[in-house]
């Protein structure tokens, strides 16, 4: 077993929250009673990412006191969406986690939103949308859409095969390039079967919609600004120092123009959350710390 990975073990529950278009599947962990600092962490994955992505963040989140809540985004894995593909650009998923916000706001509860890649972006459209939030992390997310490059190039390839042959089709092409990578072969036969289970029981309308999101997106950078300043919120960028998404240089414009704070997280590529957990928290603690004080 790789020393991190979806399948790090927790004891966060599976839960179902409220959504527009039916039960947001979650895992929840939960602090101990004492501990309990009254802010609830969203963390929301990545285009064909799921909740497990946020495995091995669970338990060390919720022992510094903070409840979490890591989600599948309507359309992805556990979590159903609609057959519309518009449904499932930045803005349409942000209105659903705006509403999602203040579910688990409810009470004064303070809330803490993470957004991972494709789900930054979402992050992003929620804020937009007029939700309030006491923290902000963009975790390897851009500004705008995803620049030219291998996955942008596999955006294209599996748009056709997705329309023609649906998910099976486009899985098949997944595979084939993961296969090429020279970290597969090790790669445990069990995260394999979550891999492939997470994007077989994804939404062809969700994986079509979020794919276009991310060749579309414009830059909305200014407008985010001015939705935090107005707010009071603070605002933390965060990426791997190999990330091969948007660029360090890139997300670090971002975190500038946004008034936010900045951190790059050694050994770690486009999902620290697994690649090196144990780095980027020790960016996201004290700085969630920080915030609530």
């Amino acid at each position: 077993m790789l020393p991190y990975s979806q399948l790090s073990p927790h004891r966060a529950r599976r839960v179902d929250l409220q959504g527009d278009y039916g039960p947001i599947a979650a895992l929840h962990a939960v602090p101990a009673a004492d501990a309990d600092r009254g802010a609830t962490a969203v963390l929301v994955p990545g285009y064909t990412g799921s909740k497990e992505d946020f495995a091995p963040l669970l338990d060390p989140l919720a022992d510094a006191g903070f409840a979490v809540h890591a989600i599948d985004l309507p359309g992805q894995y556990q979590s159903p969406g609609p057959d519309d593909p518009q449904a499932y650009l930045p803005a349409a998923l942000g209105a659903v986690i705006a509403k999602l916000i203040t579910q688990l706001g409810a009470g004064g509860r303070k809330v803490l939103l993470l957004g991972h890649s494709y789900g930054g972006l979402v992050a992003r459209g929620a804020l937009l949308s007029g939700v309030r939030v006491d923290g902000l992390t963009l975790l390897s997310s851009g500004p705008n859409e995803l620049p030219e490059g291998e996955r942008r190039r596999a955006l294209e390839a599996g748009e056709p095969l997705l329309r023609s042959g649906g998910v099976p089709a486009a899985q098949q092409l997944r595979e084939a390039r993961d296969a090429a990578s020279p970290n597969w072969e090790q790669t445990p036969e069990t995260l394999k079967e979550l891999l492939r289970a997470r994007f077989l029981g994804s939404s062809a309308a969700g994986l079509l919609g979020m794919a276009e999101g991310l060749r579309r997106e414009p830059d909305l950078v200014g407008r985010l600004a001015a939705a935090l300043r107005t707010a009071g919120t603070p605002a933390l960028v965060v990426c791997g120092e190999h990330d091969d998404a948007w660029s360090v240089a890139t997300q670090r414009d971002m975190a500038d123009r946004l008034d936010a704070d900045f951190a790059v997280v050694a050994d770690a590529a486009h999902s620290a959350n697994t690649e090196n957990p144990e780095a980027l928290l020790a960016t996201l603690l004290p700085t969630w710390r920080a915030w609530l004080a």
